[in-house]
């Protein structure tokens, strides 16, 4: 898109928001890979009745409006509870805007007066099958931010990369000294990973220490699962023979 700085983009609060309810513990998840964070963005959302705050608006977003039970809602927006705010973004941008919408959420939670920023994203697992069970990792911008990590035992990560908004979001928290906790949940990038989502909706609970019921979207992860076999099934049963091992005199052998 056409800003030539590093700023935000715009956050316009709707007339019926309520500043002096911020506070507390900010998330925010992102159209990612797995679609891990939107869909536990969305799911904390609906079951803690958050309410909607603000819409993030730029000229050159695309002209789109996603329908919630018949309710057009522009994809960019902020919800907010009695110490808790929700970033959330349901459609997918171009990398080269990462760091305006890392600004972006820096901008809200600062002004918003928040203690910690937890950012939830999905990391790509090594074994593309469906698991009953991802694992969770954790990275955070303080030493307050990693010894809460230790004590809610979830593993940290002790050298690598992370990319992307989540990354830049860790990076500037622990440049500006804020607190900024990223949570990676192992997930499948073939379709959206309901279940990695619930892993990462754990971690916030233990981080939080506050419960947030998980049951809808456990009946969702094993729906889109069952989706997924069938697909995989249907694939198989639909697949070339393999073909004959036996050598013909006449092949070429190939180099790898």
């Amino acid at each position: 898109m056409g800003s030539q700085d590093n700023s935000g983009f715009p956050l316009v609060l709707h007339s019926t928001a309520d500043p002096t309810r911020l506070g507390g513990t900010a998330i925010c998840g992102f159209s990612t890979v797995g679609s891990v964070g939107v869909i536990a963005m969305s799911h904390i959302i609906q079951t803690m009745e958050l309410d909607p705050m603000g819409t993030v608006l730029h000229p050159e977003f695309p002209a789109i409006a996603l329908i919630h039970d018949s309710v057009p809602k522009h994809p960019v927006r902020v919800y907010q509870g009695d110490g808790l705010g929700v970033f959330i973004a349901e459609i997918q941008f171009p990398p080269q805007n990462d760091v305006h919408f890392g600004e972006t959420v820096l901008e809200w939670f600062t002004k918003g007066g928040f203690d910690r920023l937890i950012v939830v994203d999905g990391v790509v697992s090594n074994e593309l099958g469906i698991k009953e069970e991802s694992d969770l990792w954790g990275v955070s911008s303080t030493s307050i931010g990693r010894d809460s990590l230790d004590n809610s035992g979830i593993q940290r990560i002790q050298q690598g990369i992370v990319s992307g908004i989540s990354g830049y979001l860790i990076a500037e928290g622990e440049r500006r000294g804020l607190d900024v906790t990223a949570l990676l949940a192992e997930c499948n990038p073939m379709y959206p990973d309901a279940r990695a989502a619930l892993i990462a909706i754990e971690g916030i609970s233990e981080l939080m220490d506050m419960e947030i019921p998980v049951q809808g979207l456990l009946e969702d992860a094993r729906a889109i699962e069952e989706r997924v076999r069938e697909a995989f099934e249907r694939a198989q049963a639909n697949a070339l023979p393999a073909p004959d091992t036996e050598r013909d005199d006449d092949e070429v052998r190939m180099v790898y």
